[in-house]
């Protein structure tokens, strides 16, 4: 595993972003206190390295998946970045994992064609803000509405060369298995149909599960080994990475992120 570098940093974001970020985790370290970036995301001393090493971590993930050394793989990212706009830190996000990763898989020319498939139980207002324009990265969220951070509304669906290329799904609170598993397929084969994707990464979050502090989805460990099987269906020899975002019951979280990464690496879920 390595660090992500700057210049991999500004695939999506702005120098100015990634030097304010840098400057308060270096208050923080030498205050020996919490530095808070906004009303919801505050930074420590060591969160430079839990953020450029989740990103890299990522990075490393595509790279081997792209170079066909590894099949899929899971990323156990934190901290989480689907909030993480080009010049904004927000929702607990310093810097986009997933942006990075489908930009730095583009501009390598390990894939032609991206899909994101965001799960958590929060619009991933960064991501969509990334790529709104862009024609190659297609981008897929079902998330709580109205919820946290009021973005993903049904009309956003890009924009230029981007139109057509986002999708947001919004639910109620309350949503239940069999609900979100038909709108999750409907949504993914119209999404697998425009952006014929040669590589996919999943921001998944795992507050969409039944008693997570920060949502009130009531999905269980088992539906996202059904999720993921969903994705690996449809895309056919794409490589498939899925990110950790959301999830805020530690105990269940795990549940969850092993039931994807059973369904990864072909295993039934038991």
């Amino acid at each position: 595993m390595r660090e992500a570098t700057n210049a991999e940093l500004e695939l999506v974001h702005t120098p100015e972003h990634i030097r304010n970020v840098r400057s308060a985790i270096e208050v923080s370290g030498v205050e020996g206190e919490p530095v808070q970036l906004n009303g919801d995301t505050i930074v420590s001393g060591a969160s430079w390295d839990a953020a450029v090493g989740s990103v890299g971590a990522v990075l490393t993930a595509v790279e081997r998946v792209g170079d066909g050394e590894l099949r899929n793989a899971f990323v156990a990212a934190r901290p989480p970045g689907h909030h993480a706009t080009p010049s904004q830190a927000m929702g607990f996000c310093l810097f986009n994992s997933v942006a990075i990763a489908a930009r730095w898989l583009r501009t390598q020319r390990r894939a032609e064609r991206v899909l994101i498939v965001d799960w958590d139980v929060h619009h991933g207002n960064g991501t969509q803000d990334t790529f709104f324009d862009d024609g190659s990265v297609f981008y897929l969220s079902l998330h709580q509405s109205p919820h946290y951070p009021g973005t993903g509304a049904v009309e956003d669906t890009g924009a230029g060369e981007g139109r057509g290329w986002t999708l947001n799904v919004p639910l109620p609170a309350g949503t239940t298995a069999e609900v979100y598993h038909g709108e999750f397929g409907t949504a993914l084969d119209a999404a697998v149909g425009v952006a014929e994707p040669d590589f996919v990464i999943i921001s998944a979050g795992f507050d969409t599960m039944a008693g997570d502090p920060l949502g009130d989805f009531l999905l269980e460990p088992e539906d996202f080994h059904r999720l993921t099987r969903a994705v690996m269906d449809r895309v056919g020899e794409a490589g498939v990475v899925a990110v950790l975002e959301g999830g805020y019951e530690p105990r269940r979280t795990a549940q969850g992120a092993l039931a994807v990464v059973r369904a990864l690496a072909g295993l039934d879920y038991p």
